[in-house]
């Protein structure tokens, strides 16, 4: 079993605890360690992304459409989330990590979690060093969890209940497993390229976000957009399930390294000021631009400060970070007000704007912020220009590929079902008419 190392850098110092298990008879033997630290912390840091879903990605995502869809989101995320966890264990742990050599997907060889007990164990990134493979399948499918439920956001408040479930199942099959094993396994494509990704900036945020942006395009406009009072009905909801994100993003980003150590610090550490940068740029701006400062600015502010940093959490220093988080909030926030309205494009709860467009700025600026002359990690021989280039290389390959997957299925989705709700359904919303339950009464 291999696991990807793209981006991480093994700590120059070994600490006395290490020093001692060094010393201890396994590792003199050459028998592969599993330490318990590492594994209460990859335990922690798996909850951690699930928090980021439900609740986090729910309550802000149902924040921000009205009222009468809001259980609908609700809805969409929880039921997302618990079908691509099934569909994980059936084939989506082998699609991306099967121990395949194609650069695209990881084989059939862990169908159904085959050959996986509680004794057998994944590579960290220490050499003799373990981890429990079912620590490792759960923390990755946590991940594949999220990344589907992330698209819904652009095309929230329009679309029918099973078309959204197959259309994220298929999804998943032909977009996140293979751009996951791309980045992420030994034997992809990307990762034997050297790209860096250490949290999922291509995997997650440019994957899903494309995909949001191609299907606001096929699905179309709410009923009433550019005319009707659209703004979200709850941004005590948004704001509550934003902090959630922040909080549940320490175990998406410091959990990316594996192991409870230097590496998992200096992520954590990023994944904090990163996004306290982006937040403060994103206010900043709103401020000068409409004399006031809104909480939906601020909760969007730090969003795309943690999509910008997720990809380079790991490599980048602390100013480093804060500047490309900063830069990500202002480019953001220039697509969410000035592109979607000059285009007139209905990207629902603006995923492209962020999660795209952040997640391109933080994958490009991971080859540029990553040089140790920039504060970063990478030194010696490292190259801006080389590694920029194919990161470039990594984006481009990313948006393509979902971009088009992405269109295919829709088209095929809506053959079979039927992508959109009447009319008069999507008036009434889609609580009642798809749920029959409503969010709020009186």
């Amino acid at each position: 079993m291999k696991v990807n190392l793209a981006g991480r850098i093994k700590p120059k110092a070994i600490g006395p605890a290490l020093l001692a298990l060094a010393a201890s008879p396994a590792l003199a033997e050459g028998a592969p360690v599993v330490d318990k630290g590492d594994v209460a912390w990859m335990m922690t840091s798996t909850a951690l992304v699930l928090f980021m879903t439900i609740p986090g990605l729910a309550l802000f995502y149902g924040g921000l459409v009205r009222a009468k869809n809001m259980l609908s989101v609700l809805m969409q995320t929880t039921m997302i989330a618990c079908m691509v966890m099934v569909i994980w264990v059936v084939y989506g742990y082998s699609f991306t990590f099967g121990g395949g050599t194609g650069p695209f997907w990881g084989g059939l060889g862990k169908l159904f979690l085959r050959g996986v007990t509680p004794e057998t164990t994944v590579a960290t990134f220490s050499a003799g060093y373990v981890l429990p493979e079912y620590v490792f399948i759960a923390f990755q499918m946590t991940f594949a969890a999220i990344t589907p439920a992330l698209i819904i956001g652009a095309w929230a408040e329009r679309v029918k209940f099973r078309s959204v479930l197959l259309f994220m199942a298929l999804w998943v099959t032909f977009a996140y497993f293979p751009i996951a094993h791309m980045v992420w396994d030994a034997n992809g494509l990307l990762f034997k390229m050297g790209a860096i990704d250490f949290a999922g900036g291509t995997v997650v945020h440019i994957n899903a976000g494309i995909a949001a942006f191609v299907g606001c395009l096929v699905i179309g406009k709410r009923v009433g957009f550019g005319r009707e009072n659209m703004a979200p009905h709850s941004m005590v909801m948004t704001m509550i399930g934003a902090s959630m994100l922040w909080v549940g993003w320490f175990g998406f980003n410091a959990g990316s390294n594996l192991e409870a150590n230097g590496g998992a610090a200096l992520a954590m550490f990023n994944t904090f000021v990163a996004t306290a940068a982006a937040a403060l740029a994103w206010s900043a701006v709103e401020s000068l631009q409409r004399g006031k400062a809104s909480m939906l600015g601020a909760a969007s502010g730090m969003v795309a400060g943690l999509v910008a940093i997720t990809p380079a959490c790991g490599t980048v220093g602390p100013v480093g970070g804060m500047a490309l988080a900063a830069l990500a909030a202002v480019v953001c926030y220039f697509f969410v007000t000035v592109v979607k309205n000059r285009f007139g494009y209905d990207d629902s709860l603006d995923v492209f704007g962020v999660h795209c467009v952040g997640g391109i700025l933080g994958a490009i600026g991971t080859g540029i912020f990553s040089a140790a002359s920039l504060g970063g990690v990478r030194g010696g021989d490292y190259s801006i220009a080389a590694q920029t280039w194919i990161q470039i290389e990594a984006v481009a390959l990313t948006l393509v590929w979902s971009g088009v997957v992405s269109f295919v299925l829709y088209k095929l989705v809506d053959m079979v079902f039927g992508l959109r709700v009447d009319g008069d359904s999507e008036r009434q919303g889609l609580d009642l008419t798809s749920h029959g339950e409503a969010a709020y009464h009186g």
